[in-house]
């Protein structure tokens, strides 16, 4: 079952990696959460937060705003609550966002950021594949992108997991749900060259052999790692958004909707349990849609001038 240290812990790394934040606010970010988790414990009968409600959060604050804290002080548990919440929900462990009608009675659509698809392919040219964890780190990016993964399946994918005769992985995903996920050829040729040339020089932790991505010391990444090697690789590109792994999966789903794959179809190689999760793609295209009307209509054309 999920727990409220797991995911505090994750958080955490999401706070420092992906959004730099100071030592001094990340702590506090982190003090404040646990109080909730606290709360949760005691007075919501182990609540987790999979399941919390708004109803419940926003009585956790009634009863914090009966003592005598600053505004500032108020102001600040909102804005850790929404951030953690916001990270659950980039995260996929909610599907929904119950902290996000705390300041205001407006539900706002979180849009997760994409990469294009030559951003995608600068990044990869960023990498140095004249050597060993170069070849690694260009396959584990091509599966990332070419195949959708979250980070936490792309660091337990199997290599008896990979069926290379069908062109599909058999993907552990959450909640003990496998599906099947086809790769392309070009993703294919990857894997087998990284598997065959470069993964084959590891000495290998045994817990570890079949395990597809590997450190250097033959043992199985950490989400973290993967995380740096992104980020690094995307500055390296000079591409200035803020990218995480999940960045390759939102970037695979909305290509291949831009590029009219179905929505059922880009649910099943997801993952999601239900549509909605899958249909905040549909309201990236809807925001290109608008792009292209503002800049290209007559009438829009003939306003401006």
């Amino acid at each position: 079952m999920l727990t409220w240290n797991e995911k505090i812990a994750d958080f955490e790394n999401y706070l420092k990696f992906e959004r730099n934040f100071s030592d001094n606010t990340l702590d506090a970010y982190l003090r404040d959460i646990k109080k909730l988790r606290d709360y949760a414990q005691d007075d919501l009968q182990q609540t987790n937060p999979a399941i919390i409600t708004y109803e419940e959060i926003q009585e956790y604050l009634f009863q914090l705003s009966k003592k005598k804290f600053s505004e500032r002080s108020h102001a600040r548990w909102i804005s850790s609550i929404k951030a953690f919440f916001k990270y659950l929900l980039e995260d996929e462990i909610r599907t929904d966002n119950p902290a996000a009608l705390l300041e205001g009675p407006k539900l706002g659509l979180y849009l997760p950021d994409t990469l294009s698809f030559e951003d995608v392919n600068r990044i990869i040219r960023a990498i140095d594949t004249t050597n060993d964890l170069g070849k690694r780190n260009q396959c584990m990016i091509e599966v990332l992108y070419g195949c959708g993964l979250r980070v936490s399946e792309l660091i337990d994918l199997k290599i008896s997991n990979i069926n290379f005769k069908e062109s599909y992985l058999k993907v552990d995903g959450k909640g003990d749900k496998s599906r099947f996920v086809p790769f392309a050829k070009y993703t294919a040729d990857l894997i087998k060259d990284y598997i065959q040339n470069t993964r084959i020089k590891y000495k290998i932790n045994k817990k570890c052999e079949d395990i597809l991505f590997l450190n250097s010391r033959g043992s199985s990444m950490s989400r973290v790692i993967v995380f740096i090697i992104i980020k690094e690789l995307a500055e390296k590109a000079g591409i200035n958004k803020k990218i995480s792994p999940h960045t390759f999966r939102h970037s695979f789903a909305t290509h291949l909707l831009q590029n009219g794959a179905d929505l059922r179809y880009i649910q099943e190689m997801l993952g999601h349990s239900s549509i909605t999760t899958t249909e905040i793609y549909t309201h990236l295209k809807n925001e290109e849609l608008r792009d292209v009307i503002l800049s290209y209509h007559p009438r829009n054309k003939a306003i401006a001038v």
